[in-house]
């Protein structure tokens, strides 16, 4: 064979029984080293008669994004094309980054990659000869172990390698689903949670829906919740979410509201049978009170005021109480109805405990009025969080959080609003898995999440991102062998992803199965160009759409 970079293109180790196959095999060597990637040099024409190659991976041999292999002692290890460039006034050869993904052992037969594992301990040094990965060493990098995973689609480019997600991993440190609009994120995150709730049907899942787009997914193995069957009694917000929804003005003014409400707050909570003969009532405890003593408190407390003494603050609380029990919008939360203590049995039916086959609760709010939605979510986190807190002795049932659209509630920018969700959200990425708390943060848009939310998932699927600033923020939240797969972020077809993370072995390329029209979220896009062909049953269709929209009702 001709000499290469100057040096003899023969395979060393002329002995082995394998030395055909490598050779037939190589592609380049390695001309520079670093501590995550090397620098190759490659020539276009031993990498040419792979392209029409029936193995699906050869086929890819030397492009960007596809493997390689180096053989270093008696291991191999393997790494990912990044990018090239032809070398300057050097026909046919090519300059190329590549990534280090892993090492294994190999098999002296064939050449495969045996028991591979992340990481590399032996580094190759300029010179190696580089190799073309076949689809037989994929099967063996990308196989699942015995750990406990589910299968969500295939390993591009092949057609038949299964890629899997390691549960306990993959939840064990959160996890994110990116994607812009129209790339298939909501079937996506639809289809992983279904494979979970079958490896798992005594689960326990709760997912935020804001757009009411996952109940048709999940009708038939999910609890589905919304305004009409909620039933969140008030008394469960904590005294930060109480000022939240009570309190409505701003700055000094909005501090003098509060210090009211406290005051009395906590003699409401404190005339509950329930507070009978405890010694810790706090503003923040889950004690149920009346509405009704809360106002009679507060039109006590201002007839004592003196009259130089400003009853405003008084006043501004009880309108707003007042308004908020008058509005049937907020009877989901604010009913006469929800004065019991039932919060053993709102906790056992969103949580799903026991979960009966049921194992996700899907909590569509939608219908909740917008004033109130971020309290909505931030009273549903934090009880996540403050019951796995208060059942540790117990026996542990851990609990996975899902937030769709997760950058309104934990947004990069802090816009005066929805405090309450931002902190506990926020709380329960950096301290969560203590506790068995499980994060799943579902966006369009990432670089609008508050910083450091991100880099607290340890495993990240990233469809294709279309905005420069998006992919930007995932490239820094990326471990660094991931970064090859990152630069292909727009380039990914619809249902594909990069993962990367403790949720798979190396970071793969993924092609999403398809799923079952019954099991998919209410989210494709309309059809224009068919919808505007037909028309017909407009006077009686607008009837009933202004009916649900007077009555606030589906």
């Amino acid at each position: 064979m001709e000499n290469f970079g100057g040096q003899s293109m023969a395979v060393q180790d002329a002995g082995s029984s394998n030395d055909d196959v490598m050779e037939r095999l190589l592609v380049g060597e390695v001309i520079a080293v670093s501590g995550s990637s090397a620098r190759l040099l490659m020539d276009a024409a031993l990498m040419a008669p792979f392209m029409n190659d029936p193995d699906q991976a050869l086929a890819m041999a030397g492009q960007v994004g596809s493997q390689v292999k180096l053989r270093v002692g008696a291991f191999l290890l393997l790494g990912t094309i990044r990018d090239q460039e032809i070398k300057d006034g050097v026909n046919g050869k090519v300059i190329a980054l590549m990534d280090f993904l892993g090492e294994g052992d190999e098999n002296r037969e064939t050449g495969v990659i045996n028991k591979f594992r992340r990481g590399v301990t032996r580094f190759p040094i300029p010179g190696t000869k580089v190799y073309a990965a076949t689809s037989q060493d994929l099967k063996q990098i990308y196989a699942a172990d015995e750990r406990a995973h589910v299968e969500i689609g295939t390993v591009f480019p092949t057609k038949d390698i299964r890629a899997s997600l390691y549960i306990d991993a993959m939840l064990g440190k959160h996890f994110a689903l990116l994607g812009s609009t129209g790339t298939g994120k909501s079937t996506s995150a639809a289809l992983v949670l279904h494979r979970i709730c079958e490896l798992a049907p005594q689960g326990h899942i709760v997912m935020i829906d804001p757009h009411g787009e996952y109940a048709s997914a999940f009708k038939g193995t999910g609890a589905l919740f919304d305004v009409d069957n909620l039933a969140m009694p008030y008394w469960l917000m904590n005294f930060e979410e109480h000022c939240e929804v009570f309190v409505t003005v701003q700055g000094e003014e909005r501090q003098s509201d509060c210090d009211v409400l406290a005051k009395c707050l906590l003699q409401a909570r404190q005339k509950s049978r329930l507070a009978q003969g405890m010694t810790k009532i706090t503003v923040d405890s889950p004690i149920p009170y009346l509405l009704s003593d809360l106002l009679a408190i507060l039109t006590n407390e201002m007839g004592k005021l003196d009259k130089a003494t400003n009853s405003t603050p008084y006043m501004r609380i009880k309108s707003k109480i007042e308004e908020m029990r008058a509005d049937p919008r907020y009877n989901f939360m604010f009913s006469g109805m929800l004065v019991a203590d039932t919060m053993s049995n709102f906790i056992g039916k969103i949580f799903r405990l026991p979960a009966e086959g049921r194992p996700i609760s899907i909590i569509d709010v939608s219908g909740v009025p917008s004033d109130i939605t971020s309290v909505v979510v931030a009273v549903l986190s934090r009880l996540t969080f403050d019951y796995a807190i208060w059942s540790r002795g117990e026996q542990q049932h851990p609990i996975l959080l899902v937030c769709e659209e997760a950058h309104r509630y934990i947004p990069a920018k802090d816009v005066g609003q929805g405090q309450a969700v931002r902190k506990i959200l926020e709380r329960i990425a950096k301290e969560g898995r203590k506790y068995g708390v499980s994060l799943g943060l579902i966006t369009q848009r990432p670089s609008d999440l508050a910083e450091g939310v991100l880099s607290q998932c340890g495993t990240i699927l990233t469809m294709r991102l279309n905005n420069e600033r998006d992919q930007l923020f995932v490239k820094a939240a990326m471990p660094e062998g991931a970064r090859g797969f990152v630069d292909s972020i727009p380039a990914l077809r619809n249902r594909e992803a990069i993962v990367c993370g403790e949720g798979v072995s190396i970071p793969v390329r993924v092609n999403f199965d398809d799923l079952e029209e019954d099991k998919r979220p209410a989210s494709s896009d309309p059809l224009f160009s068919q919808l505007w062909t037909h028309s017909g049953g407009e006077a009686n269709m607008l009837e009933r759409v202004v009916k649900r929209w007077r009555s606030q009702g589906r």
